[in-house]
């Protein structure tokens, strides 16, 4: 009975597994370590006459700033806002509650209930507070400028090497997620959030747990989306370009005029056509839109006839290798708005064609043959 109820809870005090690289480690340490030092070191030499002029607290939040930045904890409003915001609390509730313990335990109170909703939420602020109420004669002289000296400064100058070092070390530091353009202007999400997890489903999941989790929301979805790319990896990664893509592909030169490679894209029925030099190695790509936008352009010049496929071919081209798998190119599909990979080996030579068709019928038909294998393996 103790092993049933008593015993799960007790191990849910072992620490848990951090899952982190020991370069983040590293740089965690480091950057904590040449943060402190320089801010403290600045905020001496500008407040040589202000005792103090460094305090504790920002240690807590250089644990933040250098060792966890991906945090919404961690970012610049939250340190800056939250300590400032703190301060101010502190400061006001020492000066008017006569009782030590009351005017503390009122100050970290306040300053919660006061962050929520600025959102400015950060930890170490909540230690700012207390100090405001407990730092001593030389906090308590200062009154409301200790609200500037030294906590807004010293915010500030712990922020400032924050920024330095996480983008030095290439942190995405402010941590938010780029809004990713959609790829046919529209107010439409990528195909592969339609289907799959979005952010207005971890809205509302977020919203029924009633937690404040210390990861962003962007952060989740970026998690969910590997995850669901590892489960692809684990069911059709045995699946390669080189097992799919067309071999027998149909090129053109760049010295082929444009109306004869259009033709050739009616007469066998394709959408693109690789462009080629006389050893097959990929030069460009051109497609039904590169050849209504060269059109376009021919007829206002006025030289139509004379247009080749080298004029209005685009280049560079994205490519892809025989080896690759298809669950790491399904993105440039789904949400890069591409219809075609040409394929090519190390010197750039053409071997293949890679297109929505053939990974359509791939995936199918590898949803297909696995549960009927796996069920065939039951039977047995």
């Amino acid at each position: 009975m103790i092993d049933r109820g008593l015993g799960p809870w007790l191990r849910s005090f072992a620490p848990a597994p951090v899952n982190v690289s020991r370069r983040e480690i590293v740089l965690g340490c480091v950057g904590a370590g040449l943060g402190l030092y320089l801010a403290a070191w600045l905020s001496q030499h500008m407040l040589a006459g202000l005792n103090p002029w460094f305090i504790a607290p920002m240690g807590a939040s250089a644990v933040l700033l250098f060792a966890v930045p991906a945090s919404p904890l961690a970012q610049p409003w939250s340190i800056v806002g939250g300590n400032v915001v703190s301060a101010l609390i502190g400061v006001t509730c020492a000066r008017h509650l006569p009782d030590t313990a009351l005017a503390a335990a009122a100050a970290g109170a306040l300053a919660i209930a006061a962050m929520f909703p600025l959102r400015c939420l950060h930890p170490p602020s909540g230690a700012v507070a207390l100090t405001a109420v407990l730092g001593g004669p030389a906090v308590t002289s200062l009154g409301y400028a200790f609200v500037l000296w030294p906590v807004g400064i010293d915010s500030l100058l712990l922020l400032l090497t924050a920024l330095l070092f996480n983008v030095s070390a290439r942190r995405r530091y402010p941590h938010r997620a780029p809004a990713p353009a959609p790829a046919h202007l529209t107010r439409d999400a990528a195909p592969s959030a339609r289907a799959g997890l979005g952010l207005p489903d971890l809205h509302a999941a977020l919203r029924a747990r009633g937690e404040l989790l210390d990861v962003s929301e962007d952060d989740l979805q970026a998690l969910f989306v590997e995850a669901e790319h590892q489960a692809w990896t684990r069911r059709f990664g045995h699946l390669r370009c080189s097992e799919i893509m067309s071999h027998d592909v149909v090129t053109t030169l760049p010295s082929t005029p444009a109306r004869e490679a259009w033709q050739r894209m009616i007469r066998h029925a394709v959408k693109a056509l690789p462009v080629v030099d006389v050893d097959d190695t990929l030069l460009g790509i051109v497609t039904l839109h590169d050849f209504f936008v060269g059109h376009e352009a021919a007829r206002g010049a006025g030289n139509d006839a004379a247009w080749l496929v080298g004029d209005i071919m685009t280049r560079p081209v994205r490519t892809a290798r025989p080896a690759q798998e298809l669950v790491d190119l399904m993105s440039a599909f789904s949400d890069g708005g591409r219809h075609h990979l040409p394929v090519v080996d190390g010197d750039g030579r053409l071997l293949g064609m890679l297109t929505q068709s053939d990974m359509v019928a791939a995936l199918f038909r590898a949803g297909i043959e696995r549960p009927a294998a796996a069920d065939a393996a039951g039977r047995a």
